[in-house]
């Protein structure tokens, strides 16, 4: 089971409040509330097409809210001024699911990207901080030029988490960060989270579907149904939930870490 955070549990630094998004006429996100606390690793659950990307993508501004508030770190990030959301955007880091690594630029120059923006750093510095970052997830100085394209699926998950940690932040979001892993690669993906959630003190929004990694890493899970937010808490209230869909989730056919006696 994943360690509990230290910090104050009650020290909110992710808040969602009535928010409504779509597209068109379709409605996704239906009047949604949510906290995220500082140093928690919260997993966001929710059937396919429930709209659990579409809640990250709204926090971190990619698509737009036809209503509510969202306040990182208390910003209001709907009213906040461009310098005001750039030094909030500035404290993330987001692994979306398929990486989103530049397919042009090698890995070295995709780990640059995000600080060359932010800061102004020597080339030399530059290039010491991605190796370093790149041992952060497991990988060494040897990848530094490769392309995208000479990855493996594991790797490049684990090139896309080190952009996510350029520049250091305090919330990293996952998008489906074990989709496309094998079992073992999963699992050693799960653990590098932990680690790094743990020593770095990171706060992790982490969209997944992957019940080993709620059971393993998530400190709470929060359940995305008909658009609300129909649960939030740790992993003992979701399997004592009587919910329909909770119950089919997490004590289906595929939950066997929720009933270890099953045969």
């Amino acid at each position: 089971m994943a360690q509990q955070p230290k910090s104050n549990r009650k020290d909110v630094v992710i808040e969602v409040r009535d928010v409504v998004a779509g597209f068109g006429s379709h409605v996704v996100l239906n009047h949604v509330d949510l906290d995220v606390y500082r140093g928690e690793v919260l997993g966001f659950v929710g059937g396919s097409g429930a709209g659990k990307s579409v809640l990250m993508r709204t926090i971190i501004g990619l698509i737009h809210k036809r209503q509510g508030t969202i306040k990182v770190f208390g910003t209001d990030m709907g009213a906040a001024t461009d310098a005001e959301r750039r030094a909030v955007e500035r404290r993330w880091g987001i692994l979306f699911q398929q990486g989103a690594l530049f397919s042009s630029l090698t890995v070295k120059e995709n780990l640059e990207f995000p600080v060359r923006e932010y800061l102004n750093l020597s080339q030399r510095l530059l290039d010491e901080l991605a190796v370093a970052k790149l041992e952060m997830v497991g990988l060494d100085a040897s990848v530094c030029d490769k392309f995208p394209s000479e990855l493996s699926g594991g790797m490049t998950k684990r090139v896309a988490l080190a952009r996510a940690l350029a520049l250091d932040p305090e919330i990293v979001f996952l998008d489906e960060p074990t989709s496309g892993l094998d079992p073992i690669g999963a699992g050693d993906f799960d653990t590098l989270i932990a680690t790094l959630q743990r020593t770095l003190g990171l706060t992790v929004f982490m969209v997944t579907h992957d019940l080993d990694s709620l059971h393993t890493v998530c400190d709470r899970i929060a359940v995305l149904a008909d658009g609300k937010v129909i649960a939030a808490g740790p992993m003992e209230t979701m399997l004592a939930s009587e919910h329909p869909w909770l119950k089919a989730y997490f004590h289906g056919k595929r939950a066997r870490l929720a009933e270890p006696s099953r045969k």
